[in-house]
């Protein structure tokens, strides 16, 4: 006998011992449920004028103008995409004209496609990155052009909308070669995107130690609110906006930190894999990703550090 399941956090695990029990029919519904569940968020005000998509920890910035709306970022799918779209046509009633994209992974650009109607713009070097991957993952041709940028820049761009004037600025590699920082002076607010996880441990599989210099650009700039890419939505909770600079200078110290520390042992000839075993960075330990990141951002930092990075 086929059983229903409509509690979405058990359906995944669930749905698959549905289909090993010959109910692929209830087996496919679970999916759908743990589809459905995984492509809703929430649209919070940060300020009036300024919203941010919340997904889990994935994170999309919307700016309003009087002649539209901009969003940072398209984050993780299509359904998400759509979904956000939906948030912000129903919360603030106009429509989205620019989408600005800072992380080429698939979990911030998959989602383009659900924007492929608005003028797209991103870093040179995150179009080149983006364009790589999905060739490398063989994505369809007709899918790699709704995900890549219309406009690409290569060190400042400047958008004027509703009067409001939102500025796109590079800082060389960091979280990735092509990071955006998104900053709107009239209203004193930046949105970091990935440069920026609240309270959490960075995850370098594609960074740089320069990424401490990319967050130098965005804490220099005549702002009060800097808003990350990653970050739960109880960080609303736990200070944020109010503080977000010196969260953000907090993430900073833990690339800092790890830089500190693995300069310290190549100065005594250690190699990779002593560096790897011996920096293990304690004061960070509480902060999630820790554990599967820890010796993802040691190595990294070392063959940048030594110049074997690309």
């Amino acid at each position: 006998m086929c059983a229903s399941v409509r509690n979405s956090t058990i359906a995944g695990v669930f749905g698959m011992v549905l289909l090993a029990a010959g109910c692929p029919a209830a087996a496919q519904a679970v999916a759908g449920q743990v589809t459905e569940a995984l492509q809703t968020g929430t649209l919070m005000q940060i300020i009036p004028g300024h919203y941010l998509y919340n997904a889990g920890f994935q994170n999309s910035g919307v700016i309003v103008t009087n002649e539209g709306v901009v969003v940072v970022d398209g984050l993780n799918s299509e359904a998400r995409g759509r979904h956000a779209r939906q948030l912000i046509s129903e919360t603030i009633g106009q429509p989205v004209r620019y989408l600005i994209s800072s992380t080429f992974h698939d979990n911030f650009t998959q989602g383009n496609v659900a924007y492929r109607d608005v003028v797209s713009i991103g870093n040179e070097l995150y179009r080149a990155d983006l364009l790589d991957m999905m060739r490398e993952d063989g994505v369809p041709a007709t899918v790699q052009a709704a995900r890549l940028p219309d406009l690409t820049y290569r060190d400042r761009m400047t958008l004027r909308l509703g009067g409001k004037e939102i500025q796109i600025i590079h800082n060389g590699p960091a979280h990735t070669r092509g990071d955006s920082i998104v900053f709107v002076p009239e209203d004193r607010i930046v949105y970091v995107s990935e440069l920026y996880f609240y309270d959490r441990f960075p995850w370098m599989n594609t960074g740089y130690v320069n990424w401490i210099n990319a967050i130098d650009t965005a804490l220099s700039l005549d702002a009060d609110i800097f808003v990350p890419g990653q970050g739960h939505e109880n960080m609303f909770a736990a200070g944020f906006p109010r503080e977000s600079r010196r969260a953000l200078e907090r993430f900073r110290q833990v690339l800092v930190d790890a830089r500190d520390a693995v300069q310290r042992e190549i100065a005594q000839g250690a190699t990779e894999d002593q560096v790897a075993a011996t920096v293990l960075l304690p004061q960070h330990r509480d902060l999630g990703g820790y554990e599967q990141q820890r010796e993802v951002v040691v190595r990294r930092t070392y063959l940048d550090l030594k110049g074997l990075l690309p």
